[in-house]
């Protein structure tokens, strides 16, 4: 039974700074959305028995990707998917409080560039997917019902 459910889990960081979002773009090489822009994260490495797995895998993939140190996560959204494999992922949204760093493409394998962009201009972008849109949105829901 665990076959037909079992997910591969994909943590999403999402980071807020000065009202802008910190997006990657995806390398040109990468299996999925490449090209496009996204929030940086990847999948949970984590042993079982392991504790604040989300937390720790946002923050290393934060780190991996756009040296950025991140501190208080946050729930926002999960949504399920299957890759061009057939692969089925859990993907997970989290907000993330940016601590330090200057972001930059740190894996550029991985991530070609990155980039700040306000509410407003994301929602003006043509190269951000719909469901990378969806969870914008429900992160502007989170972050003004504070």
């Amino acid at each position: 039974m665990l076959e037909e459910y079992g997910y591969v889990v994909n943590i999403d960081g999402v980071v807020v700074k000065d009202d802008e979002y910190l997006f990657i773009e995806r390398g040109e090489n990468e299996d999925h959305a490449a090209g496009l822009l996204s929030f940086p994260g990847g999948k949970v490495e984590q042993s079982p028995g392991g504790t604040e797995t989300i937390e720790k895998t946002a923050a290393r993939e934060l780190n991996e990707e756009v040296d950025v140190e991140i501190g208080d996560v946050e729930y926002i959204c999960s949504t399920t998917f299957e890759t061009d494999d057939g692969t089925r992922c859990l993907n997970i949204v989290v907000l993330c409080e940016f601590v330090a760093g200057d972001a930059h493409p740190r894996a550029s394998d991985e991530v070609a560039a990155v980039h700040w962009l306000s509410y407003d201009e994301i929602k003006a972008r043509t190269d951000i997917p719909e469901f990378v849109e969806h969870f914008v949105d429900c992160t502007e829901k989170v972050r003004n019902s504070g």
